[in-house]
């Protein structure tokens, strides 16, 4: 039986804030929870719920959080981080989702006393199918980890890594894979119409055909690719298409060139 959910705070409640603020709600998380957010409309859903306040110099004096989460903007760190600073110390946590944000320059912008935990969701994480890898920082106690894994856990599967720069690869991959793969339902759909599919049909088909082959794949202990081998007949249509598909500078250079932009663009945003 776990024990109840600490009082939180929670800094910025936007799509992925919001979920994971839901799934928070849902394991009985207490109402003395504050929540800064400048949009009054982002935290409608959750009004006599949480505490809300617009800006971080409004959280409440004596208001001592065993766990902070950074759900705001990586750009914005430079400003909300030192404003956070007077919460910093070995009882607090730190539980951030900023994207490239390493545990260094964020304990630099708190003063550098704080026990920092850094972690990458997806989208999923919106209907509790969310997955999350974290790395914890110095000085973080496996109290506090167990913390954060009860919090993370909430809206999905975690995982955890013991080397911080595995996040930036983490990050392209599963943080940014929900994009390629809606981007995947897109252009189904309109190559469907391309051959003359009615456009209702064709989206239809693209995002249940989708959608299912993930559950199939979430359902399945086999590899993708025997999966995929599974519904290839020799000298088949699939078979055609996947020719096309798998050229050497069609899918999988264009997914490894991606999947290596985003990388290094999560190591950029580090500054």
């Amino acid at each position: 039986m776990f024990a109840p959910l600490p009082p939180l705070l929670l800094i910025g409640c936007g799509k992925m804030g919001g979920a994971m603020l839901a799934g928070w709600l849902e394991l009985g998380l207490p109402a003395e929870t504050v929540v800064v957010e400048p949009s009054a409309a982002a935290v409608t859903a959750f009004a006599g719920r949480v505490r809300h306040v617009s800006a971080i110099a409004e959280i409440p004096a004596g208001f001592a959080p065993e766990a902070i989460i950074l759900a705001t903007k990586p750009q914005e760190a430079p400003n909300a981080l030192p404003a956070l600073a007077h919460l910093a110390g070995p009882e607090t946590v730190f539980l951030s989702i900023m994207a490239g944000r390493n545990v260094a320059g964020m304990s630099a912008m708190l003063g550098g006393d704080a026990r920092i935990i850094r972690a990458m969701p997806n989208t999923p994480a919106a209907i509790r199918l969310g997955f999350t890898v974290a790395f914890p920082g110095p000085e973080v106690t496996e109290a506090q980890r167990g913390l954060c894994d009860r919090l993370l856990s909430a809206i999905g599967e975690a995982a955890w890594v013991d080397q911080e720069a595995l996040i930036d690869p983490v990050t392209a991959v599963s943080g940014g894979g929900p994009a390629y793969v809606f981007l995947l339902a897109e252009v189904m759909e309109q190559a469907a119409i391309s051959q003359g599919l009615p456009p209702d049909l064709a989206r239809h088909m693209a995002r249940a055909t989708v959608a299912g082959s993930g559950a199939l794949l979430a359902a399945s202990t086999e590899d993708a690719a025997l999966l995929r081998r599974n519904v290839t007949s020799p000298g088949g249509t699939t078979e055609r298409a996947l020719a096309v598909l798998m050229r050497e500078a069609a899918w999988p250079g264009l997914m490894e060139e991606a999947i290596a932009a985003a990388t290094a663009r999560s190591r950029e945003l580090a500054g």
